[in-house]
């Protein structure tokens, strides 16, 4: 009952913190869904980091350490990768933003290729993908109380308060409490997984070296990629797949907006990925449970199993209050994310009348609904953890080629080309993720490399190459009307916009020494 006990106290926390952090503000959809535009550097860190630190974080990135062995390394290069690309992409993607007051990562996409019906594709896109990664947080966060708690509240149980207090707290709060939460959520974890990497090896094997080899010695093979199927070639398209998409998903991309000015993304694409090695902490967690606890069905279990057998409860409830925390932060701007995209970019394009006030109510009454919907999935999927954010990974990545042929000298790419682009990225992942195939399934006579190649990749090049073919038969009725850079309405003269300017977001995207 101790840890029980420990839990709760991180739970009500959370919840003071996020209620606390609307005080003194009128919660427009402005202030709920992006903060007002007035974050500084360290929330916009903190938002951003939450995009690793996630109930995968606690049970996926061990759970494939102890189940996979060497494969769970892509896991600590694809964040660094994308941190990278973030340092030219996020400043572009925020000016453009703050210019026409947008609030979702839809509004993005319809403002820049002058076209509604484009926003209620990628907010459908965006949903789509949203609901496994909201699954894969509920799903953990039922994992983690059920056994932190030694079993004091079953896991379907868990998984129900989850989602209740997800939704109270989204519902009440917005982005501001997310952004407080975070830095409780991010300090605590922190230090949880330091603690937990160091200690356990050492207490166990003497040091962290000893374990690796004494883990080769009894599973000759766990620690390097596999000569089929996890193979390097699995292993690089995976990691490029997840570099790409990474900003894709739209919380993230709509949590850029809520920044105060370019230079946040700057500062933190230097720091961010010295915070990924943090990870590496997390997979010697499920390296040395192979040898503690052998045996497991589910290695999503593995950090939490050798926990119990190492620690006192009152710790083990420090241990679940920290994996509660990462389910807290990012569920519930998944949440919000996906209830303001469906009012923003869908409701209203059906109802253009409908007053930003009833937008608002809309939003917030989409909570508990979308709560419920992933409550649906989680007790009715069997897919690990790792399964379920890579089959999101292949589902918003197919938003990328779109977002990318928009921010240069001139848009590339149209309306319809765009669109049957993701029609046929979605289409493809959808279609081997259901059949539970992969490329080599479908194409034996392939090379064996090109057979490991990561699905969603395979996708991400069949909307690549529609997208290219459609929008080379569609570009003459778009040379006469929106190829240019557009302003966010489609009556905005584009002479007047300096978004429309050939050389603006060029120079942004080059990371011009004038704008940074």
């Amino acid at each position: 009952m101790i840890a029980l006990a420990v839990i709760l106290a991180f739970v009500l926390l959370a919840l003071c913190v996020g209620i606390r952090s609307r005080r003194g503000r009128s919660m427009d959809l402005e202030q709920w869904s992006v903060g007002g535009r007035g974050f500084g550097s360290v929330f916009v860190f903190l938002l951003m980091a939450g995009e690793i630190y996630t109930t995968f974080t606690f049970l996926g990135a061990s759970g494939w350490a102890y189940g996979k062995g060497g494969p769970a390394f892509y896991i600590l290069c694809y964040g660094s990768l994308a941190y990278v690309i973030s340092y030219w992409l996020l400043p572009v993607i925020w000016s453009y933003a703050k210019q026409h007051q947008l609030l979702s990562q839809p509004d993005f996409f319809a403002a820049k290729y002058r076209s509604p019906a484009l926003g209620v594709v990628v907010a459908l896109v965006g949903v789509i993908a949203m609901v496994p990664y909201l699954v894969l947080q509920l799903q953990g966060l039922g994992v983690i109380v059920s056994v932190a708690s030694y079993g004091h509240i079953g896991q379907h149980a868990a998984v129900v308060i989850g989602a209740l207090v997800l939704a109270v707290y989204v519902t009440v709060s917005g982005i501001h409490g997310s952004a407080w939460t975070s830095v409780l959520k991010d300090g605590l974890i922190l230090a949880v997984v330091v603690v937990l990497g160091i200690y356990l090896p050492v207490h166990y094997f003497g040091s962290v070296g000893a374990m690796f080899h004494a883990v080769d010695a009894a599973e000759p093979g766990l620690l390097t990629l596999h000569s089929t199927g996890m193979s390097p070639t699995w292993f690089v398209s995976t990691v490029v797949l997840s570099a790409l998409g990474f900003y894709m998903w739209p919380h993230s991309f709509a949590a850029s907006y809520s920044a105060r000015n370019e230079q946040v993304f700057r500062r933190n694409a230097i720091f961010l990925p010295l915070y990924q090695l943090v990870l590496l902490f997390v997979l010697f967690v499920g390296f040395a449970a192979v040898l503690v606890v052998p045996g497991l069905k589910n290695g999503d279990l593995s950090l939490l199993t050798i926990s119990l057998k190492a620690f006192p409860p009152w710790f083990v409830g420090v241990i679940g209050g920290a994996g509660v925390l990462t389910a807290l932060v990012p569920g519930s701007l998944l949440l919000m994310t996906s209830a303001t995209s469906l009012a923003k970019n869908v409701y209203r394009v059906a109802r253009p009348a409908s007053s930003d006030a009833q937008v608002r109510r809309l939003a917030k009454v989409l909570v508990p609904v979308l709560a419920l919907v992933a409550l649906f999935f989680a007790f009715n999927g069997g897919s690990t953890i790792v399964s379920l954010l890579l089959m999101g990974y292949g589902l918003v990545t197919q938003l990328f080629p779109a977002l990318i042929l928009s921010l240069g000298h001139r848009r590339r790419a149209t309306v319809p080309g765009a669109v049957a682009g993701m029609a046929v990225g979605v289409a493809v992942v959808v279609a081997f993720t259901l059949a539970g195939t992969g490329l080599g399934d479908v194409a034996p006579w392939l090379p064996r490399p090109v057979q490991d190649l990561n699905t969603g990749l395979v996708a991400l090049v069949a909307n690549c190459a529609v997208l290219t073919v459609v929008s080379l038969l569609t570009g003459r009725a778009a040379d006469g009307s929106s190829a240019t850079d557009p302003a966010a309405n489609a009556s905005a003269d584009p002479s007047s916009d300096p978004s429309s300017d050939p050389s603006a977001d060029a120079d942004r995207l080059a990371g011009d020494p004038a704008t940074g």
